[in-house]
């Protein structure tokens, strides 16, 4: 994919405008182009303020808002607000340890704050095949509707 159309993919997340078919590609297809590195990435600059989000938590380790192209009802996004190399579930280190288990139980009080007592799910995509196109560790919870399974 070019750098041009990468852009445009990561443009959309920025702006949530609708996808074009001919202009705008596919999550798996964005997820395939996306490229892991040191740079800053959307959810940094959602974390330093200069990119609004709709943000539903946030207390010194995770910052929580909702996805703006949801795929339930309730569909909010988890991030670590330091990446400390945590750029995927698969980067997990020992040292790790602690704010895996914060976002874990962040998403539980979110849940919670969001009417989801009768169940959600937690996903973690990693790596181009588990469909990652940003790589900042992030934690969607999604719920408010009857998930499927298999889910992919």
């Amino acid at each position: 994919m070019s750098s041009c159309k990468r852009l445009q993919v990561l443009n959309s997340h920025i702006s949530g405008a609708p996808q074009q078919s001919s202009a705008m590609a596919s999550e798996k297809d964005a997820a395939l182009a996306a490229v892991a590195s040191d740079s800053p990435t959307i959810f940094d600059k959602i974390i330093n303020k200069e990119i609004p989000a709709n943000v539903v938590y946030e207390d010194d380790k995770v910052l929580a808002f909702r996805d703006i192209a949801p795929q339930a009802p309730t569909h909010i996004l988890l991030i670590p607000k330091v990446r400390d190399g945590l750029t995927g579930l698969i980067k997990a280190e020992e040292r790790h340890c602690e704010i895996l288990g914060h976002l874990l139980y962040t998403a539980k009080v979110v849940a919670k704050q969001e009417g989801l007592e009768e169940g959600f799910r937690i996903v973690i995509n990693d790596g181009p095949n588990g469909c990652q196109s940003v790589y900042h560790l992030h934690v969607h919870l999604m719920g408010g509707r009857q998930m499927n399974w298999p889910p992919g």
